[in-house]
């Protein structure tokens, strides 16, 4: 049997590259026809991943990451009717059964079957239903047929494929934190974090035709990346009120929308950016957005915070002025982007040159053995996306 290898958390800071067992078409003691065993051609490295690698959530010593997948299908089960051995395909970080209530109407973030917990599963994180990650060679896929899109043809997916990779998490949780904020023709935007899912936004929100995207950020290289394909920045780290520095550049302190691409590890602004205070993004986002605007969250919050400093965040519970929020009567939209909404549409708007998703987040390819720096350097604030490519199959 093949050999599969592995990217695993070991402890806070640290991962490591083992040998783990080949997929098989299983779940637990059942056979699992519906599944498909690929190949993988690209797993990126995820912001949610961090957390867990910093110790900021209960993940468990020897779970193998990675939910960000794109891979070619060399096993398929008997149930497997519309996926073919020998098939490119994207693989959305959120499991679904296409069976429960919620899948029926497209909410497959929180599907009720796949995660015997909670609603909701993903491969390889914490509390997400013990999937085994992609940051692997190999990696199993449950209920093929509906978790997974073909590309059309597989030499064009391979020349698109730094692109491509991203569809299986980070662009359309960008662009569905853009959906959700209300982003459309004409818009003013403020995107919080200049991280790959920020900087995501950030293209999603000009692909959606917003008049001025806003991007606020404590890394010079990361606003760079942001300035790089037409955002205005604001430097967090400066003492200039946000209100203030907003109404330079629009005229005015508020904006239409707001999307929080930061989450629950969140510093304070200006004299405070050294200091964790994770309520910040979330009482920022009513103080700047108008009456009536709305706030996309697709920023992790979590129930679990081992490593916050209040004991109150340990358990997700955060200083939040719910009453400016209801006041100026925004909409707050949360919790994880129903990949499959977006993913066939901004396949397409690839395919066809509408987007450069790839050099907008600055993606690095890697090898698997070159994980471990590729988690360090992310942890610095690169501003990069790093994609893992376990056969060589990109960087040759």
């Amino acid at each position: 049997m093949c050999q599969n290898h592995g990217v695993a958390y070991i402890k806070p800071g640290e991962v490591e590259i083992q040998e783990i067992e080949y997929p098989k078409l299983a779940i637990g003691d059942r056979k699992c026809e519906h599944g498909v065993i690929l190949k993988i051609v690209s797993t990126n490295i995820c912001g949610s991943d961090q957390h867990m690698v910093r110790g900021r959530t209960t993940a468990p010593a020897g779970l193998v990451l990675g939910h960000e997948i794109t891979g070619i299908v060399i096993e398929a089960g008997r149930d497997v009717e519309f996926i073919k051995v020998g098939d490119l395909v994207s693989v959305p970080f959120n499991i679904a059964c296409g069976r429960c209530r919620n899948c029926k109407v497209g909410q497959t973030g929180i599907c009720l079957n796949v995660n015997p917990a909670r609603p909701g599963a993903a491969y390889g994180y914490v509390d997400m239903g013990g999937w085994v990650g992609g940051q692997a060679e190999y990696v199993m896929v449950p209920y093929a047929d509906f978790n997974l899109l073909k590309f059309p043809d597989k030499d064009q997916g391979m020349a698109y494929i730094k692109d491509l990779t991203l569809l299986s998490d980070i662009f359309p949780t960008g662009f569905h934190g853009a959906v959700m904020a209300g982003v459309g023709p004409g818009s003013i935007v403020y995107v919080a974090g200049a991280g790959p899912v920020g900087l995501a936004c950030a293209a999603s929100c000009h692909l959606l035709g917003a008049a001025v995207v806003i991007v606020g950020d404590m890394i010079q290289e990361r606003l760079d990346q942001a300035k790089s394909f037409g955002c205005e920045v604001i430097d967090l780290t400066k003492d200039t009120p946000l209100e203030q520095a907003i109404a330079a550049i629009i005229g005015s302190p508020e904006v239409d929308c707001f999307v929080d691409c930061v989450g629950f590890e969140a510093r304070g602004h200006g004299s405070h950016s050294d200091e964790e205070r994770p309520a910040t993004v979330l009482n920022t986002a009513m103080a700047i957005t108008r009456a009536g605007g709305a706030i996309g969250i697709p920023g992790l919050y979590v129930t679990g915070d081992p490593g916050a400093k209040e004991d109150d965040a340990k358990e997700g519970s955060l200083k939040i002025r719910i009453g400016l929020g209801w006041a100026k009567s925004h909409s707050f939209y949360t919790g994880q982007c129903p990949v499959m909404k977006y993913h066939r549409s901004l396949m397409n708007a690839i395919l066809y040159d509408k987007i450069k998703i790839a050099k907008a987040v600055n993606v690095e390819v890697i090898s698997l053995a070159d994980a471990p720096r590729g988690y360090r350097d992310f942890d610095k604030g690169a501003a990069k996306k790093f994609v893992i490519d376990p056969h060589n199959m990109i960087m040759n």
